[in-house]
């Protein structure tokens, strides 16, 4: 019995140093590829070959910037990597019987993405805290919304603004127009599913909706004294 708490202990210790690199690692480094990029590649049949090119955030369109934050996570420049506002209130929802509603932020999805698998499960949203946690506290939120735009899905094999902006528009992340960054931030709740390009009903809805949440949010400003306080330079 001793023995093997002696092996938890190391086992836990190594674990809290080994993540701590790997983030720290990441706060500098291009994130090469994900768990998410080689699941995806073994669960295809034709196995085709992973659209991903990394870029830095001034070569990604401030109109994709601000379309996906007002997208996905709105408070993203505020909190610390939970909005506590929105589980309440998809917890709630969610209790009442109402079709299922998420509540990540684009911390949590950067932590899942970049570290983690996509499968719902207790013990993945435990680590998931973790690395939110831990992403919050190296990283500023400038790197976090980059890794996020380098890592997300934007359709079969298409990872990244770069590789969408390629893929979807023939151009290049920095050169996408308004509508062209619309198109991208809307297809994200389901990039498998959705197309930018020749929008259905749907998407042409989200579209005009993430527009009017733009106007509302007002300039990006990724250097902002809320941003610089959530988040290590």
């Amino acid at each position: 019995m001793r023995k093997l708490i002696r092996f938890l202990i190391k086992t836990f210790i190594w674990f809290l140093v080994l993540s701590n690199l790997w983030v720290l690692a990441y706060k500098y480094l291009p994130v090469p590829a994900t768990p998410l990029m080689a699941i995806r590649y073994f669960q295809t049949v034709e196995k085709a070959s992973i659209q991903h090119n990394w870029v830095a955030i001034e070569q990604i369109a401030p109109n994709l910037q601000k379309a996906v934050i007002c997208a996905e996570d709105q408070q993203f420049l505020t909190h610390n990597g939970f909005d506590v506002a929105a589980i309440k209130k998809a917890r709630e929802q969610n209790k009442a019987g109402k079709k299922l509603r998420g509540a990540s932020t684009i911390s949590q999805q950067t932590a899942k993405n970049v570290f983690l698998w996509p499968h719902r499960s207790w013990v993945r949203k435990g680590f998931e805290a973790y690395f939110t946690f831990l992403i919050e506290m190296y990283w500023s939120k400038e790197r976090i919304l980059e890794v996020y735009l380098n890592s997300i899905e934007f359709g079969p094999s298409i990872y990244g603004a770069q590789a969408a902006a390629e893929h979807w528009f023939n151009t290049d992340a920095d050169k996408l127009n308004r509508d062209q960054a619309l198109g991208l931030a809307a297809i994200l709740p389901n990039p498998l599913k959705y197309r930018p390009v020749a929008p259905t009903a749907y998407i042409a809805k989200r579209k005009s909706w993430i527009s009017q949440q733009m106007y509302n949010f007002g300039p990006l400003d990724l250097q902002s004294e809320n941003a610089k306080n959530l988040g290590t330079k």
